[in-house]
């Protein structure tokens, strides 16, 4: 049984209808990338999952139950979400925001175990020297590092990610990306990205979903999805997919919309 699984989903916005009939699952231990242009319903489609919006059709399951019977406090045991953007007006330190991962699992007190968590966390996205740094004070690729480590912390089956990289110098970024991958691989979490980086995705990503205008283009293997023509029609661009490396690698040529005059 997938730990993910959704099912006919549609959302609206009032009478501006987002996502349309979207039905796709997430298995364990797989890294699954949301990938399509601006606009074209990734975040809204993360919201929708986690429980944060409500669908106007269709479900989402998560383990064989319906997350909309499941208490808030359940959901945060079995999802974690990290934002595109992190908040810069917080007066807490990492320590204590990276520390907030722990609240589904607190009762009175913090235990030892609960920070030597947050400590292994912090040393993990390399943020040991920032610690007691207030997090108003850092720059945004490192508050994006500080949100994901607090979504490590909360000891989650799934972790869904909205443009975790996007802040993020070329180093970091694949630090992050390896981070997940591993997570995956090695503890069998299911890891949802919503990216914009192309070839970050095809590098790290099993499998590919790719959104156009609220519906499912196409899902699959990077290898399989990544290709000049859904590059064309989707995104507008004409470009060339190598396919000597590892992973599928494209060189963008030109925005398609130059031929149409726009």
């Amino acid at each position: 049984m997938p730990l993910i699984s959704v099912e006919d989903l549609s959302f609206a916005y009032r009478d501006r209808e987002v996502l349309h009939e979207i039905t796709f699952s997430v298995e364990r231990g797989e890294v699954l990338g949301l990938v399509g242009p601006n606009g074209c319903g990734k975040t809204t489609l993360i919201r929708c999952i986690n429980g944060m919006l409500s669908p106007r059709r269709g479900r989402v399951m998560l383990d064989g139950r319906d997350i909309r019977i499941m208490h808030r406090r359940e959901i945060a045991r079995a999802m974690a979400y990290v934002p595109q953007s992190a908040g810069n007006r917080t007066a807490a330190t990492v320590f204590e925001t990276v520390l907030m991962g722990r609240r589904p699992y607190l009762n009175w007190k913090v235990s030892p175990a609960d920070e030597d968590k947050v400590v292994e966390a912090l040393t993990l996205l390399d943020l040991e020297e920032l610690a007691f740094r207030r997090v108003a004070e850092l720059s945004g690729g490192e508050r994006q590092r500080v949100m994901i480590a607090r979504a490590l912390v909360q000891e989650t089956d799934a972790i869904f990610l909205d443009e975790p990289t996007s802040n993020l110098d070329l180093c970091h970024q694949m630090a992050v990306m390896e981070i997940l991958r591993d997570l995956a691989d090695k503890k069998g979490l299911a890891i949802v990205i919503a990216l914009h980086d192309l070839n970050l995705a095809a590098t790290y990503c099993h499998r590919l979903l790719v959104l156009e205008g609220g519906s499912i283009y196409g899902c699959g293997a990077p290898a399989e999805v990544l290709t000049e023509d859904m590059l064309r029609s989707v995104y507008g661009i004409e470009a060339v997919v190598k396919r000597d490396l590892p992973a599928p690698y494209i060189v963008p040529l030109r925005p398609g919309c130059l031929e149409s005059g726009v």
